[in-house]
């Protein structure tokens, strides 16, 4: 996929009504759609802070100056300690084209840049093979399963935890 041109952006704007649809059409996100929300929440929280909070963001993955997703980080903590939790979601005309993977790879490397955080976490689904191999590609590590850890589909479902240390070795070049 070297041929498409990836790249993090703040969000803009334009890119609500994207963030206005994941609200909004089920099974646009896939295995994480959980149900209806507020469509006019994305214009709000833009207005509060862009979606570049201290604690909660969001970034726009772009692929040749298209909006084909979000990125998000939220910080998370045990004990003292506090790390990041990082989120993907892309279009489906986006996908399976080695663009998340990528998008994760440079969201890990911007936040190990910018912030002191020495882990950054993700979580999968058991059945989303696609997201397993993109973590993995992106410097993840499989930490184990999260028994009964979703509420989806009307039954508790298991999840599985991946994460990249600042000292992990990096993926290869994205």
């Amino acid at each position: 996929m070297s041929a498409h041109e990836v790249r993090l952006r703040p969000v803009t704007e334009d890119d609500l009504a994207m963030f206005r649809r994941f609200a909004t059409e089920p099974g646009l996100i896939g295995l994480d759609w959980t149900g209806f929300r507020d469509a006019q929440a994305p214009t709000r929280r833009y207005a509060t802070d862009g979606y570049l909070g201290e604690d909660d963001s969001r970034v726009i993955v772009e692929v040749d100056g298209t909006a084909a997703g979000v990125m998000s980080w939220s910080a998370r903590g045990f004990g003292v300690s506090r790390y990041w939790e990082i989120g993907i979601a892309l279009l489906p005309d986006w996908r399976g084209r080695g663009i998340g993977w990528r998008a994760q790879a440079m969201l890990c490397d911007y936040l190990f840049t910018h912030t002191p955080v020495e882990r950054i976490q993700a979580a999968t689904h058991p059945e989303n093979i696609a997201e397993q191999k993109s973590l993995e590609k992106a410097g993840f590590t499989l930490e184990g399963v999260l028994r009964a850890v979703e509420f989806r589909a009307g039954q508790w479902r298991d999840g599985w935890m991946y994460s990249r240390l600042r000292n992990d070795p990096p993926p290869a070049s994205h």
